[in-house]
Order: structure tokens, then sequence, then C-alpha cells
């Protein structure tokens, strides 16, 4: 084992979360410290989906042409709040200028390894704690109009089964067969098997905060307000809560890790997905297993505590609060997907995806300050956070992970 040294950890969704328990199980003493309860962001309202096939981004060829016609279309599953748009512009460049298949290979290639084992890192990660009921496995299935709706995602799909996700395809009536909760709107459904879900992200972070504290971690509410560095290195942090003296820190603050990278004199290219959910209590019916409704880009998962409805991108910043036409998609998409469902009662959440240009996250060391970044994984945080924090752990504790980590460079912008 490496010498124990004193690591905060700046961020309590699934990332931080995750590091700090495989910081504190190298033998490292542990402070996670977020300025609200665990899990309170993106990692609570989530789609609860260990999406292992999510390795194509969203940056593809034809991005432009199908975001104008997608901004152009008020019911279509792209949003933008257009008084931000100039302040967005040069990192929406960036993210265009990815959008070409050499790019587009290179990003599937940097993506793949740190989802592809996300069943397994869930289980890794809670085996044996009060935690490890929340993760379960399933199979997941894409739902679509019809036959040539599939047909014409086959840019996708090919690289889905170049990483071995090879779907099964029902047509017709075998739809139903398969998911009764599904109407007549849906004629097509391309199944993965083996893959998994959390049955409620909120309780499963409450439970992670717990588990790190009954390891001997310890958890601190409080706000990160600056970085000490002495030699251009850290030395501690400057909380609300007073000074907080550590040899490392991770930095797993989701979107709110961009100011703090700027202290550091980094300039991160990172924007805000607004992410959106309908979570339906007490639902009539309920999928067998998680499912993506297709045109509508949402995805659903079967809770412990309801039916959650989540997807949708919004660009536009961090200061506003939820849009009505993104929660408006949602609710059309369950009602015609789900036309005989009913529910008691819905709650409606927006919350913030970190997200890069180039749809890679931040992984490693910045320079030589002792701080690792844990943070921009768009829509993959919680299927990539257990990995992500054991990469973190073992970069701290001296150990040569097993995956090229030159994707995630937390340099390269």
């Amino acid at each position: 084992m490496s010498t124990p040294q004193k690591i905060i950890v700046i961020g309590a969704g699934i990332c931080g979360l995750s590091s700090a328990i495989w910081l504190r199980r190298a033998g490292h003493e542990v402070t996670l410290v977020d300025k609200d309860a665990p899990g309170a962001g993106a990692s609570f309202g989530n789609a609860g989906l260990l999406a292992q096939w999510a390795i194509v981004p969203v940056n593809t060829p034809g991005l432009i042409g199908t975001g104008l016609k997608y901004i152009l279309n008020p019911r279509s599953p792209l949003f933008v709040q257009w008084s931000y748009f100039p302040r967005l512009l040069p990192w929406l460049m960036k993210f265009a200028a990815n959008a070409n298949d050499s790019d587009t290979r290179r990003m599937v290639a940097g993506i793949a390894p740190i989802v592809g084992d996300s069943l397994d890192q869930h289980i890794a990660l809670t085996r044996g704690t009060r935690a490890a009921k929340w993760v379960t496995a399933s199979d997941f299935s894409y739902a679509y109009e019809s036959r040539k709706a599939f047909d014409a995602d086959a840019y996708a799909w090919a690289f889905k089964r170049d990483a071995g996700y090879v779907p099964e395809v029902l047509t017709d009536g075998a739809v139903q067969e398969a998911e009764p909760i599904l109407g007549p709107a849906i004629q097509c459904l391309a199944t993965l098997k083996s893959h998994g879900h959390i049955l409620n992200p909120g309780a499963y972070m409450a439970d992670l905060a717990l588990v790190l504290q009954e390891e001997g971690g310890t958890y601190q509410q409080a706000e990160v307000q600056d970085i000490t560095l002495e030699n251009g290195r850290i030395t501690g942090l400057e909380t609300s809560r007073g000074t907080m003296p550590c040899d490392h820190a991770v930095l797993a603050a989701g979107i709110w890790s961009k100011p703090l990278m700027q202290k550091l004199g980094l300039k991160v290219p990172l924007e805000a997905e607004r992410g959106y959910h309908l979570h339906f209590t007490a639902p009539s019916q309920m999928p067998n297993n998680p499912m993506m409704i297709a045109r509508d880009k949402f995805a659903v998962n079967p809770m412990a505590h309801g039916l959650r409805c989540a997807g949708t991108v919004e660009l536009g910043g961090i200061t506003k609060g939820p849009s009505r036409a993104p929660l408006d998609l949602i609710r059309r998409g369950v009602a015609r997907v789900f036309p005989e469902m009913r529910h008691e009662g819905v709650e409606e959440w927006m919350g913030f995806r970190p997200s890069t240009p180039d749809s890679l996250p931040l992984i490693g060391e910045i320079g030589q300050t002792g701080v690792h970044a844990a943070f921009g994984h768009q829509h993959v945080g919680l299927t990539a956070g257990p990995k992500t924090g054991r990469l973190v752990a073992d970069l701290i504790s001296g150990k040569r992970p097993n995956i090229d980590l030159a994707p995630y460079d937390a340099n390269r912008f």
C-alpha cells in the first residue's frame, strides 16, 4: 500500500462518492465535501441507467443539420435558451467541430473503456454494503416507431455492434408481447441483454455516503471557496467552514468544478446540458426493463419508487430555472407510448450534466498541483462514476491504471 495521504474529495455525486470510497479502501484519510446533501444534483435526478451501450457521442456526423432541424421544431428533444446563446457559441463551435467520422471514432474509443463494465464496477463498489440493494441487472431496449426508424440509426448501431452490443430486434406484435406497457406507436424494439440500472438514485447516493463513513471516511457539508497552493501544489481548501488542509484533492463537483478549475489557471470549456425528468408515482403499469424512447430521446426506468422518464437536452447555462417545453415533451411522449398507464402523482426535476466539447470527461492530475479532476461525463456520469473513482484512487495511490488515460487528460484544454 502507498503512504497514507490526507485527501479531500470535492463533490458528493457518484464520481466524488466513488473516489472517496476507493481512496478510503486504499488506506488514505478521506474527507468528502459538498455544499449540499450527497447526490443532490445530477446524481439524484438522472435516469438511473448503467448505460454500458452509451458509447456513441451526441456530436456525430450530421450534427449540424440535425441540430438545425431540431431547433426549428418546438416539439424536438433539443431546446436552447436564446438569451444564453452568445455565451454558449464558443463551446458550441468546438462541440460541432468534433462532429465528423474521424473524431467520432476517437471519442467512441475514449468513452467505451469507462462505461463498458459499469454493472461490474457498481457491484464492486457496493459489494457487502448497505448500498448493494440499489444495483440490479436488467436488459435494455431502444423503442422505435418502425423498423425503418431503427435502420436509420445504422451509423450508431455499427459502433455498438463493434463493441459487442448486438441487439435482438422485435417488430409488430412481438413488441407488445415483450413489453405490454407499450402502445401501438412503438412497432420496433431493439433489445440488449445483460445490462443494469439503479432502483433509486437518490437513496443510492445517500447510502454510499453512509458506506464511506462506516468505512472510516468523513463527510462535511461545506462550500469550497478557494484552493490554496504553495509552490504550485495544493496545501488546503478554503471553505465556508474554515481552512481544510490536505495533501491531495479530487475535483468531482460536476458543472460546479468549472470555477474551481479557473482558480487553478485553467479555462475548461465546460457547459451544462440541462436534463429533465418526470417521475411517476404508483403507475398502473411498469415496463419489464429500462428502455429508450428513440424519437423523443428520453429514457424510461422502472424504479423501486415509481417510473422515471428522463432525458432531452436544453442548452442555457445554470442560472435560470426549469423550462416547460422539455417537461411537456416528455409528458406527451409518455402519453403516446404508454397510452394505458395511469399514475397517482408526478414529480418534475431539472439538473445539470457537465459537458465537454469532445464528449470525454477529465480524469487525472491537473498539472503537478496534487488536484485530480473527475468530472465532465455528460449523460454517462452514473455509468462511469465508479470506474472514474477507482482510476483516481489508483493514480493518487501510485498504481498504474490498466487503461490508457490519454483521452481524459485533465490538461488537454
